[in-house]
């Protein structure tokens, strides 16, 4: 499982609609600017054909990406997430003992981790700490910079507002 993309659903779909998008639209849009760029004439000096060749290049880099994120992956099973332990795919609602603030975090894998929208990948320090434990564990967090303790105030396999 070491090179395993692991997915909620939604992940997977966002993944698969961006990779349709890069394989069926934009590549072809790249291949069409660069035609185009190319007609105007001496490519040493020709900064549209650079961009074009250059959005081509980032175009296939990240083709290449989800196509080795969509060749090995895993969906997170919701009907197998439970609500007495701490899992990927869980959320949880924990309490910073020390600002004595609640926050609701979901743990997915890296490919979907995004802390603008409290999604932590299962290999940050909250979430290796949160795993397996269960409602009313008190939980020490170690992170490179400091160490603290939250308690798990609920989990649950369905979002938490």
């Amino acid at each position: 499982m070491a090179n395993t993309t692991i997915l909620t659903k939604e992940g997977y779909d966002k993944l698969w609609a961006e990779y349709r998008e890069l394989v069926d639209v934009k590549r072809g849009e790249a291949s069409e600017k660069i035609k185009v760029a190319r007609e105007y004439g001496d490519l040493s000096e020709n900064a549209e054909y650079d961009a074009a060749k250059e959005e081509q290049a980032m175009i296939e880099a990240r083709i290449k990406v989800l196509e080795s994120q969509l060749s090995n992956y895993e969906i997170i099973d919701n009907s197998k997430i439970s609500n007495d332990v701490v899992s990927i795919g869980s959320f949880v609602k924990v309490l910073d003992m020390e600002f004595e603030e609640e926050e609701v975090y979901q743990i997915v894998g890296s490919t979907e981790a995004d802390i603008n929208v409290n999604r932590i990948s299962n290999n940050s320090p909250m979430a290796t700490a949160l795993l397996g434990k269960k409602k009313g564990d008190v939980v020490r967090v170690a992170t490179p910079q400091t160490t603290f303790e939250v308690k798990i105030l609920l989990v649950s396999k369905d979002k938490i507002d």
